[in-house]
């Protein structure tokens, strides 16, 4: 504990009990912890602004403060509005526009909670930023640092935390790894934190009513496709859709088509305003490419290597060959196909609990 006596943590407070019981774990292990809300709602309505709980609205201004107080720790709300505008809420509305389906929460993890966050911390004198996420971080016998599977494959968020930078994640704690969800609650109610049964946080923060569609027309306005044709892959027109945004790979609810069987969106074509309609055999893939890499257990990878990859948050992942290929990208060859991997979400790499690295998809090819 004494080693840890003068080194000074920033929590990312979000007025939930993980990062609650964050801020009480590092501060019981001797850290000097300072407790911060990030200001990212934009400038809406009074009372939109008390609706939008999300993970850092007003509610959970309130909330973190009053954890803080009761934990006798500093407590500061930091303006990050014009960053999780740019990064977070413009980046997401302009990959649905082209077709995409994004993970926000991967965005606002790389560029706000850590790249913004960890750089005012920094510049405060912090040593380190923390979160409560459900993820661990260790040093490999490489020297590098990487993202280690929580001991609760439950809550386990390792998938959105594999875009993290070597130098993001040497200046960052995560002590909420060591523990299941239950023993969580029960550390805040030892504690007296007055979140300790607070429901977790399920929605997009800034789209709490789940409405995407409604989202995008109101950010985008008239850039926004109209409405368009089912069509079979061959071209045949099936019907008339809403417009791309309201659709994602893999989606049955909702599209209202008589075709006296279940069919789902195989594609999205945002050049032709299409959205392609399929069986479900249709989309089971062997094969994914993706871009944007980010290496994390390795610098780089070097001929073929067998990871177990996810193609989402709640994949439970499939053994494949990762392989580099022009430009960049990366092939991902699953041993047993996978299903409805989209554009915009991210597959992540795994060796063993570690995270090996990840990317962003941008294709696949069908089963043969």
């Amino acid at each position: 504990m004494r080693n840890n006596r003068n080194k000074k943590v920033v929590v990312g407070m979000s007025g939930g009990v993980d990062s609650s019981v964050a801020a009480y774990l590092l501060k019981e292990q001797g850290y000097d912890v300072i407790g911060v809300t990030m200001q990212i709602w934009q400038d809406e309505a009074e009372e939109l602004k008390s609706e939008n709980g999300g993970c850092c609205g007003l509610s959970a201004v309130d909330d973190a403060r009053r954890v803080a107080e009761r934990l006798d720790i500093p407590y500061y709300v930091m303006n990050f509005k014009q960053e999780f505008k740019c990064r977070v809420m413009d980046y997401f509305v302009e990959e649905y526009l082209q077709g995409h389906t994004p993970n926000p929460c991967i965005a606002c993890n790389r560029y706000v909670k850590w790249e913004s966050l960890l750089k005012r911390s920094l510049e405060i004198g912090a040593d380190y930023i923390a979160t409560g996420h459900y993820a661990r971080i260790d040093r490999l016998s490489n020297g590098r640092f990487a993202i280690r599977n929580s001991v609760t494959a439950a809550k386990d968020q390792t998938y959105a935390l594999y875009n993290l930078t070597q130098d993001q994640l040497r200046h960052t704690l995560m002590p909420v790894g060591e523990y299941t969800k239950e023993q969580i609650r029960k550390l805040a109610e030892k504690a007296g934190l007055p979140v300790a049964h607070k429901p977790d946080s399920q929605e997009i923060c800034f789209v709490p009513d789940n409405d995407y569609a409604k989202f995008i027309e109101r950010e985008a306005g008239d850039r926004v496709p109209g409405p368009g044709n089912f069509v079979t892959a061959e071209g045949e027109i099936l019907g008339r859709h809403k417009g791309i945004t309201h659709y994602t790979i893999g989606q049955r609810r909702g599209l209202e088509l008589p075709m006296g069987e279940r069919v789902f969106v195989t594609q999205i074509r945002p050049e032709t305003n299409e959205v392609v309609i399929g069986r479900n055999e249709d989309i089971f893939v062997t094969e994914v490419f993706c871009d944007k890499v980010n290496y994390m257990a390795v610098e780089d990878i070097d001929g073929p290597v067998r990871v177990k990859a996810k193609i989402r948050y709640n994949h439970a992942g499939e053994n494949c060959l990762i392989e580099k290929q022009e430009a960049g990208t990366v092939k991902c060859t699953f041993e047993r196909p996978v299903r409805a991997a989209t554009p915009g979400q991210a597959v992540v790499f795994y060796d063993g609990e570690y995270v090996l690295g990840g990317g962003t998809i941008t294709g696949s090819r069908p089963t043969e």
